[in-house]
């Protein structure tokens, strides 16, 4: 047994790319662009590489009362078109930057979804439950999302935006958000994990 964990660990550190060069195309408050240059496993180099940084960032599955699902709709620049999503938001740094190292932690996090759910919808939970921390894109992005579960919601002040939000709430049932789904209609797959883990969640609590 401990010889195949041995051969496991092993196997993973050969698949490593070791990083020979980086040059910051774009590095600001707002993200961190890189081109790099990689030695692959087998020796051989190839550039470019791009990739980039950008703050960790949670994503709210909130349940009112009545159970319905609370969403907002918005446009969203990269496939030119309103969508239909849950409550979300960037984890806010004490530098300043909106692009973060992936250190921080759940209790962090769940400072950020509760003032990203008043924020975007005026609404707070009775009940929060942590339910994973992923990768945003562990393909050319480091950052991460943290997910909650948001039970017994209820409103108690309006909507407080930043002035770059543009947003409307949306009550829908949870067949409506099957549905959704289904026909390819709720367009951010980490929002769609966020509603298959809340649902499983649920099933296991009830």
């Amino acid at each position: 047994m401990d010889q195949n964990k041995s051969n496991l660990e092993k196997n993973r550190d050969d698949l490593a790319w070791e990083e020979v060069s980086t040059e910051h195309l774009v590095q600001d408050e707002w993200i961190d662009f890189r081109k790099s240059a990689f030695r692959f496993p087998d020796g051989t180099i190839f550039e470019p590489y791009y990739s980039y940084s950008r703050r960790d960032y949670v994503v709210i599955v909130p349940f009112d009362e009545n159970g319905n699902l609370i969403c907002v709709r918005q446009y969203r620049q990269g496939i030119r078109e309103v969508t239909t999503e849950f409550p979300a938001g960037g984890i806010e740094r004490s530098d300043g930057k909106e692009y973060g190292d992936g250190k921080e932690n759940a209790e962090e996090a769940l400072k950020a979804a509760k003032r990203e759910l008043s924020e975007e919808t005026g609404y707070e939970a009775g009940k929060w439950t942590y339910l994973i921390k992923i990768p945003s894109n562990a393909t050319i992005a480091d950052n991460y999302a943290y997910v909650f579960l948001a039970t017994d919601c209820r409103k108690v002040t309006g909507q407080n935006l930043d002035e770059t939000e543009f947003l409307n709430i949306e009550i829908n049932t949870p067949d409506y958000i099957e549905k959704l789904i289904e026909k390819g209609g709720f367009q951010q797959s980490v929002h769609v994990m966020a509603w298959l883990l809340a649902k499983e969640c649920m099933r296991k609590s009830s």
